[in-house]
């Protein structure tokens, strides 16, 4: 079993109002988000358990799977995501942004070169648009890295 930590109040907003967004969204909600995005869930089932989500069933592989936890964990409300099964996430190496993080810095500090961000970039596509697009509390899958 794998458990990853989120802001709960940093993620993308799924909802209308401040008090909605406060709560973790439904299962249908993050569904949508997750076909929006073109990720493949197929496989993969969801459960909202208050402000966890646990992520069950075999992605189509390992990076979608990755993918499918980010998506839904930097989803305002969202402080935790589970998964039932370690075997295609075991190595899995997360990185959470903090104020005056770079792509830049981040590839210098998890991949040993600054000059390396765009595999940070590539690799949290469709959740991100830009590489300057990142906030505080945003977690990002970090590709071959070290946490």
């Amino acid at each position: 079993m794998g458990m990853w930590s989120f802001v709960k109040d940093a993620g993308k907003s799924l909802f209308g109002s401040k008090a909605e967004a406060a709560e973790a969204p439904k299962e249908d909600v993050l569904r949508h988000e997750l076909k929006e995005l073109g990720l493949d869930a197929k496989g993969v089932d969801l459960k909202v358990e208050g402000d966890k989500v646990v992520v069950s069933g075999k992605a189509v592989d390992a990076e979608t799977k990755e993918k499918i936890i980010l998506a839904v964990g930097n989803v305002s409300g969202v402080a935790s995501v589970e998964t039932d099964a370690d075997e295609d996430t075991a190595d899995a190496v997360f990185h959470t942004v903090v104020k005056g993080d770079t792509l830049s810095a981040i590839a210098k500090k998890t991949l040993g070169n600054a000059n390396r961000y765009p595999e940070i970039f590539e690799a949290n596509k469709p959740m991100l648009s830009h590489p300057d697009k990142i906030y505080p509390g945003q977690v990002l899958r970090i590709p071959g890295g070290k946490a």
